[in-house]
């Protein structure tokens, strides 16, 4: 296993942070060798989970502690006439889910990369107005691009990911610190605990289609008023005026299959939240919710010890999500 990060030199350098263990375990082995970045982004969506937005907080304490720079906030901030301020008042006021659950990423790139991209490069009109940041004035005189830092782990799924994607573009070097280091997820992890840190939840918006059942189940009994917000945000998006839910394929209306006893009929198009599924058709069909998809908020117990039990049959033992 290599044991250094290996940076080009005179650089000035970026960390994308993004609140999870990968990024986290990054700012680690960073410190671990003496490299210190010039500057910390954080995209904060607007749908964050509150306990990702509460440990980015408190991440600004140990930055200090080791002579980090804290964490600059990144948000997108949309036009006044768009009558919405976040992805999840994008996703309302369109009628429709987030790209990730029809196979795409724009909602990443809009609302994670752009942002913090501005808060370097600056941006010369709109509501995002603001000066470039003083390591962007260094590169342009320089010549050396920023480096930023992305926080891949060595295992298969960021090795997949990240296998076909650029070293450098016309603005930036692009490193993967932890692939360097060859740290898989339980590598990241251990490095978190030594330094004394706890260790984070996923960072992922609560109607993140890429969610398991194991944070369903998690959502509803920790955070049961955000469950419902992204229930409400499937069901206006299967149910409005731009909507790719085929009656005819289905066999009924989606109003008519979450209240249905019935599997969830197969489609090649997108149905819901999970894709696949509709969140409000599993949390009917499980005792989550009610009839008016409320969630039963007297189980939260129940549905906590799920996710807990869940969890360690799906390889997430080490998440600290437990009942």
């Amino acid at each position: 296993m290599t044991t250094t990060i290996t940076l080009p030199e005179n650089h000035k350098i970026n960390v994308c942070y993004g609140g999870g263990v990968d990024s986290t375990a990054m700012l680690v082995a960073l410190k671990n060798q003496g490299i210190r970045p010039d500057l910390i982004t954080f995209a904060d969506v607007g749908g964050e989970k509150p306990d990702t937005i509460e440990y980015v907080k408190q991440m600004d304490k140990w930055l200090d502690r080791v002579g980090f720079p804290r964490v600059t906030w990144c948000k997108k901030i949309p036009l006044e006439s768009t009558g919405y301020t976040d992805l999840e008042g994008n996703c309302v006021k369109n009628e429709t889910l987030p790209s990730l659950a029809f196979g795409m990423k724009s909602c990443s790139i809009k609302w994670k990369h752009v942002p913090q991209d501005y808060a370097l490069k600056g941006c010369k009109s709109g509501p995002m107005k603001c000066r470039p940041h003083t390591i962007w004035h260094i590169s342009q005189v320089t010549g050396r691009k920023v480096v930023k830092l992305i926080g891949y782990d060595n295992g298969m799924a960021d090795l997949r990911r990240s296998k076909n994607l650029k070293s450098e573009d016309e603005d930036f070097l692009f490193v993967y610190p932890l692939q360097q280091l060859e740290w898989a997820r339980e590598d990241c992890i251990k490095a978190i605990a030594e330094e004394g840190l706890q260790i984070p939840i996923k960072s992922a918006c609560f109607f993140c289609p890429a969610s398991k059942v194991w944070e369903l189940y998690w959502l509803a009994g920790k955070h049961p008023e955000l469950f419902e917000k992204a229930l409400h945000m499937e069901v206006n998006a299967m149910t409005g005026h731009h909507t790719r839910f085929n009656k005819i394929e289905m066999g009924a209306g989606f109003m008519d299959l979450i209240g249905s006893g019935d599997r969830w009929p197969s489609s090649k198009t997108t149905v819901g939240l999970g894709r696949c599924f509709a969140w409000n058709h599993w949390a009917r069909m499980n005792g989550v919710t009610d009839k008016d998809g409320v969630v039963i908020r007297e189980r939260s117990q129940h549905f906590l010890c799920m996710a807990d039990k869940l969890k360690k049959t799906g390889g997430n033992a080490a998440d600290l999500r437990t009942c």
